[in-house]
């Protein structure tokens, strides 16, 4: 079998765990909405190779509901190897997106990679979306990432470090289900699968990558909390986390244009032991959005329901 590498790895190689190779070290990465979930999942994990990381983000102030800000972040960053510069960023402006773009270039000397996290999300009917809900989906997702990613370009294309962009957005799945029931959602994170498709090839000539990344179940976070279930059927953060490190460590002049899932990408990287990620062990996982696959058949590779818990399984539930 042709074995192709993925950083220090080889395609086709077991490992148990998606360990940090110190390719990062040094390189800039600037993500959007990284003060808590699956942005600062990334940023930690690019942050163990002693990665520089800029936090653009809204939340300055504790929330009362929600953990995190973009200042306990950076002491998470610095505290595991990475340098990091905490930015106050509301990514629907332009002006305070230049700015942090400016002065991450300045602290940092330049951007090699950009990782599109900021995201809105309201799982509403049309007739239960007020223009000011869809406004905003849309001017957050979709053309912040647009715009975050317009604002990095000049400097991605002077990178001579394998530049990056990675957008958290599904694969464009055009099954009605998923345009039901939330459609102005649905826009909104397809716009930014569509910024990946035309930006790849767009920036190709430049070695730029560009690609999304999204995951196969649901991930254990506020947004999950949110709906009452509990983290029980999800999987952590981690993978998220992992699976991005696998994307931005191979080569971007190939590896681009990808519409990719965490489960495949840390699959083709040789990880097999999946368990690992769930937030309680045992438990049945829920598929994400945009996944055509129900709890059965997501269930039905693992372990046995008696050897893994209680949680029971069905033939139709979606999230």
């Amino acid at each position: 079998m042709t074995l192709r590498a993925i950083g220090n790895y080889r395609l086709g190689d077991h490992i148990t765990t998606m360990e940090n190779t110190g390719e990062l070290a040094g390189r800039t990465i600037f993500i959007t909405g990284a003060s808590r979930g699956i942005g600062k999942a990334i940023a930690l994990k690019c942050a163990r190779d002693g990665a520089n990381v800029v936090i653009a983000a809204k939340t300055a102030e504790p929330h009362p509901k929600l953990p995190g800000t973009i200042y306990t972040a950076a002491e998470e960053i610095e505290a595991v190897g990475g340098k990091c510069l905490p930015c106050i960023v509301d990514i629907r402006f332009e002006d305070q997106v230049q700015s942090a773009v400016e002065q991450a270039v300045q602290k940092f000397g330049g951007i090699d990679v950009l990782v599109n996290n900021a995201s809105a999300i309201s799982l509403t009917g049309t007739l239960d979306t007020p223009m000011k809900r869809y406004d905003l989906m849309n001017n957050i997702n979709t053309r912040g990432t647009y715009m975050v990613s317009q604002k990095c370009l000049p400097y991605l294309k002077k990178s001579q470090r394998n530049p990056h962009i990675l957008n958290i957005s599904p694969p464009l799945n055009m099954t009605a289900v998923w345009f039901k029931g939330h459609v102005a959602y649905t826009m909104a994170k397809y716009g930014m699968s569509m910024c990946v498709l035309g930006m790849a090839e767009e920036f190709r000539d430049d070695g730029i990558g560009v690609n999304a990344l999204w995951p196969r179940t649901t991930i254990g976070t506020a947004a999950i909390d949110a709906t009452g279930r509990g983290r029980g059927g999800s999987r952590s953060t981690d993978i998220m986390a992992d699976a991005a490190y696998a994307m931005l460590t191979r080569d971007g002049r190939s590896y681009t244009g990808n519409l990719a899932i965490d489960e495949d990408v840390l699959r083709d990287a040789g990880v097999r032991d999946f368990e690992q990620y769930s937030c309680v062990p045992g438990r049945d996982l829920y598929p994400d959005l945009f996944m055509d696959e129900t709890m059965e058949e997501l269930n039905k590779e693992r372990p046995s329901v008696t050897s893994r818990g209680t949680a029971g399984t069905s033939k139709t539930s979606k999230l």
